[in-house]
């Protein structure tokens, strides 16, 4: 019975992907013949499928361009960027969208030690970090092992060397997994959807206005209060603004 179940699960996944996959090829008629609300509808049915991909969410996003959506391809932009960070078409589409924005905010750059750590970090994802810590640690058991059993003078300090440096590897590549880690999970962005937000002190609508923001810009949240997010902008200031005014990337 629970075979048969399983196989039926099977077969209505296929099924799902199938139809989606005939959805996507018309949404992209729709797009070809120049009819891009039409093919947006098409793509966002199969985003509510819960299907996914890098693709999707780049026609998507050039489909609102085409509308002149600024809010929506940057959003979509930005979640396709996501799934596929290096891709070019991505990125340069993405920098046409944001071409549109009203809000010109210089990015604060972040430089010395933090810049080299950061770079360090951003090299692999958590989950390659945490492999090589692995991976060092049982090099350093075999290698021990070989110190521990060998004769040979010359044998047991080369062991001993490559054991110690083996421990070095798989400390720093821990190091830096956890740092990956931290860094994720400081990473909330969102992109502003309304066409205009004022953006308070406190989270409270009586509340004094620090600044406004345009739809399309880009924030990072950091924090939650009732239907209020604090958010941060590239260039460090902060505030609040309603939820309702900004969605978020991470949110699939």
């Amino acid at each position: 019975m629970r075979a048969i179940t399983i196989l039926l699960l099977c077969c209505l996944s296929f099924i799902g992907f199938s139809q989606n996959d005939k959805t996507f090829d018309e949404a992209n008629a729709l797009y070809n013949d120049g009819k891009y609300a039409e093919a947006i509808d098409k793509y966002k049915s199969i985003l509510d499928s819960n299907q996914h991909s890098s693709e999707l969410y780049f026609n998507l996003g050039n489909a609102n361009y085409k509308l002149n959506n600024i809010a929506p391809s940057i959003y979509y932009y930005e979640k396709a960027l996501l799934l596929d960070p290096n891709d070019k078409d991505i990125q340069n589409n993405l920098a046409f969208a944001q071409n549109m924005t009203i809000d010109a905010i210089d990015k604060v750059p972040v430089v010395g030690f933090s810049r080299l750590i950061n770079n360090i970090v951003n090299t692999f994802s958590t989950d390659i970090w945490a492999k090589i810590a692995v991976g060092g640690v049982i090099l350093f058991v075999i290698i021990f092992l070989a110190y521990h059993f060998s004769y040979s003078t010359s044998r047991k300090r080369i062991a001993f060397v490559t054991s110690i440096v083996s421990l070095f590897i798989a400390c720093f590549a821990l190091a830096m997994a956890f740092q990956k880690e931290g860094l994720n999970k400081s990473d909330n962005p969102a992109i502003v959807f309304a066409q205009e937000s004022r953006v308070k002190t406190d989270p409270n609508p009586t509340s004094e206005e620090v600044f406004r923001l345009y739809e399309g810009t880009k924030v990072q949240v950091l924090e939650t209060y009732d239907d209020w997010n604090e958010i941060q902008l590239a260039d460090n200031s902060t505030g609040w603004i309603p939820s309702k005014d900004i969605k978020m990337l991470k949110d699939f």
